[in-house]
């Protein structure tokens, strides 16, 4: 009868065992949700855009439990440590100093950004010169801001903002002679609208390491390396069985997973 029980013990154990190792983990996903074509909310209140729909896909190549977590731009990364959320997948640049704070997955996609000013100064040379005493508008705490700051922050006057999308309101406004941000965000959430109608691109593409990082990568704590390596698996995963493709293609006509 004991030795019954015994066996009984073990199977029960084992059926535990076995059930935890079929359980998903459960990833909650932070994102800002301001920042389209990449992420962003619609008129119901639900999340959409490229990275979005890549975090997903992330998410179910890695059978992952996933939830979806917003957070404003200037407290995501306070939000990751703090375990609000396991993951920041929202157009994240891999830079040295976010290094210190966080981990960074491999890139998913890798974008230049640009200036956006008004038709009437498209053909303006983008000089320190030529942006004295202008005013441009960057997303607050971002890679546009660090860039603008270093490179023309003595001569120009830089305006910050909460979002990329105030910025861009402001230009239209006649607040600001230019703003600069990722082009993507400035094509798509700006220049393709009716409220883009005037303006254009100026200048070249900017892309340096020192500013821009090594592409746009998905944030986790110090630490949480099985996670980013489960990650970094479902990357390669997408990327070669098509999934990141067909998200792609619909979003964009050329390769935003860049280099």
């Amino acid at each position: 009868m004991k030795k019954l029980v015994l066996m009984a013990f073990a199977a029960a154990m084992a059926f535990s065992f076995g059930a935890q190792a079929m359980e998903k983990m459960k990833v909650r996903m932070g994102t800002e949700g301001a920042y389209a074509p990449f992420n962003a909310v619609d008129k119901d209140g639900k999340l959409y855009g490229f990275d979005i729909d890549i975090g997903n896909a992330i998410c179910a190549a890695a059978n992952f439990e996933c939830s979806w977590v917003t957070q404003n731009w200037d407290g995501i990364i306070p939000g990751l440590i703090a375990e609000k959320f396991d993951t920041i997948i929202a157009s994240m640049s891999i830079t040295e100093e976010r290094k210190k704070k966080v981990d960074f997955t491999k890139k998913y996609y890798s974008t230049p950004a640009r200036f956006v000013t008004a038709d009437a100064n498209k053909g303006v040379e983008i000089t320190k010169a030529n942006l004295k005493d202008k005013v441009i508008g960057v997303q607050e705490g971002t890679v546009s801001d660090h860039f603008v700051t270093d490179n023309f922050g003595d001569t120009a006057k830089i305006k910050r903002y909460e979002k990329q999308d105030q910025a861009n309101l402001d230009l239209t406004s006649g607040r600001l002679d230019y703003v600069f941000a990722d082009s993507v965000v400035l094509s798509d959430g700006f220049l393709k609208t009716p409220r883009g109608k005037g303006y254009g691109f100026v200048g070249p593409n900017y892309s340096d390491q020192k500013w821009f990082g090594e592409g746009i990568g998905i944030a986790v704590r110090k630490g949480e390396d099985k996670l980013r390596e489960a990650i970094n698996a479902a990357i390669a995963k997408i990327r070669a069985d098509g999934t990141y493709a067909k998200i792609q293609a619909k979003y964009f006509d050329f390769d935003v997973y860049g280099d």
